[in-house]
């Protein structure tokens, strides 16, 4: 019997805590671990500018299509590194490309927004940002999914890359995606003529990393199925409105918004199929203003998620048929006034590619071998969760959908602080916090560490055989 996950990660990290250091004595047979003395060096000389980088990222947080401030931020490092840099790409996107010779071309792509979440952390450099966003709702903004962490990721190995240009052949490509929240970014990039457009090199590799609250240091490596499907779907049920004590005067949007939040749920207990992976959540409920006045119209916004291109047909037809039926059964026989369908943002399910998985494991464990030391606390690389399979979702993979021959990888990083996770799981806690609550921290020695991944992954594939 599999352990479970929360007993997976617990053992892994007595295995963290309880490892030592160790030195490469053997030549590695990988380009990029045969480079980890020098990708070291370099990122040990950048590792204080690129926290700086990281925090003044995380105190100026941006909504989705409204990173402005950020898009700049990547778009001057990669320009002052000499890379062809493309900005404006599905609203905020920025792409820099790096040709250097024959070669595989290598993508690494990195979201750049944040969370409408109030911050909680008490940290120095915490985001105390509130703005309007793109629908008129006033909102905090902060990074609680790492987003931050990711994009100088991606400006971190920017660096190495171009420094090391001598050791790699290829095509180097970058991707500061906007909007990955919505699940409209990846999308807004593709509908936007990425690759017809705006010339962008279609990949060979495609490579994405995510922050995870396990320990720095350890990496969740899947091959096949990493996530699920994803849909944001808003649904708006249509009445007359009235008065608040004569509702027989009115036909009331609320109520029936109310009883679809309830007969929802039955798609997924009822119609979806119980051995694949099925979440329907209602995020928000709007309508009206005042106590006394029954509105014209009651939204939901739902996220769905699943497994399979059938069950995702099997929720969104379900969505659809319990509306309309809600709204016949209070008496709406005008189809002008049928509830309204608009279907938002979509992510596909992220399958990892078997065979690169199994190399980057390779590379990793090799790369292992040298040890980095990082504010005097040691970092031992490459410990990983294998076939760690999580219900969230991410556009990613929409940057190289329908294009053929990519191998793609997903790959989860952890970022919290050994001894935060120790202390929850001492406690009997799986994690100390989890993605997109208000205390979310990214451990700031991750921020090397995650650098030093992708330099690793990327050297592997574009680096020039050693003599």
């Amino acid at each position: 019997m599999r352990p479970s996950k929360a007993g997976k990660l617990a053992m892994l990290a007595a295995i963290y805590l309880a490892s030592t250091p160790t030195v490469a004595s053997a030549q590695s047979s990988s380009e990029g671990a045969a480079l980890v003395p020098e990708i070291n060096q370099i990122i040990e000389a950048d590792s204080a500018r690129l926290k700086d980088i990281f925090k003044d990222i995380h105190q100026h947080a941006e909504l989705g299509f409204m990173e402005t401030r950020t898009a700049g931020i990547v778009a001057a490092e990669l320009e002052a590194l000499g890379f062809e840099v493309k900005t404006g790409i599905g609203i905020t996107g920025v792409v820099g490309i790096m040709e250097n010779g024959e070669g595989p071309t290598f993508m690494f792509r990195a979201d750049m927004d944040a969370n409408a979440v109030q911050e909680a952390t008490g940290l120095p450099y915490a985001s105390t940002q509130r703005v309007t966003n793109l629908s008129g709702v006033e909102t905090y903004v902060a990074h609680m999914c790492g987003h931050d962490a990711h994009t100088t990721w991606l400006i971190g190995p920017a660096r190495t890359m171009a420094e090391l240009k001598d050791r790699w052949s290829g095509t180097l490509v970058l991707i500061a995606q906007p909007a990955e929240e919505p699940v409209e970014g990846a999308k807004a990039m593709r509908d936007d003529g990425l690759y017809e457009t705006h010339a962008v090199p279609k990949p060979d590799y495609f490579l994405t990393f995510h922050t995870a609250p396990f320990s720095t240091g350890m990496v969740a490596l899947t091959s096949g199925r990493m996530n699920t499907g994803t849909d944001h779907i808003d649904v708006t049920f249509h009445g007359s409105g009235g008065h608040g004590s004569s509702p027989h005067h009115a036909t009331d949007p609320v109520i029936m918004a109310g009883m679809a939040i309830v007969q929802y749920q039955t798609i997924v207990s009822r119609m979806a199929d119980q051995t694949e992976t099925s979440v329907l959540t209602v995020g928000s409920v709007q309508a009206g203003v005042d106590n006394n006045v029954i509105p014209t119209e009651a939204e939901l916004k739902l996220k769905l998620h699943y497994t399979t291109p059938e069950l995702r047909e099997v929720m969104v037809s379900g969505i659809e048929r319990i509306s309309r039926n809600i709204a016949l059964s209070y008496g709406i026989d005008d189809e002008a006034m049928m509830p309204t369908i608009f279907e938002k943002g979509y992510a596909p399910v992220i399958f990892n590619d078997a065979e690169w998985m199994d190399r980057i494991r390779q590379v990793l464990s090799e790369a292992k071998a040298v040890d980095e030391i990082v504010n005097e606390r040691r970092v031992v690389e490459g410990v990983a969760i294998d076939d760690l399979q999580v219900p969230g979702s991410d556009d990613a993979f929409l940057l190289i959908d329908g294009l053929e021959g990519v191998k793609g990888a997903y790959i989860g990083v952890g970022t919290a602080d050994p001894e935060v996770v120790a202390k929850a799981h001492a406690e009997g806690k799986e994690f100390p916090f989890f993605v997109h609550e208000p205390n979310y921290v990214v451990d700031l020695d991750a921020i090397p560490w995650g650098t030093r991944l992708a330099s690793v992954i990327a050297l592997d594939v574009l680096g020039k055989p050693t003599e």
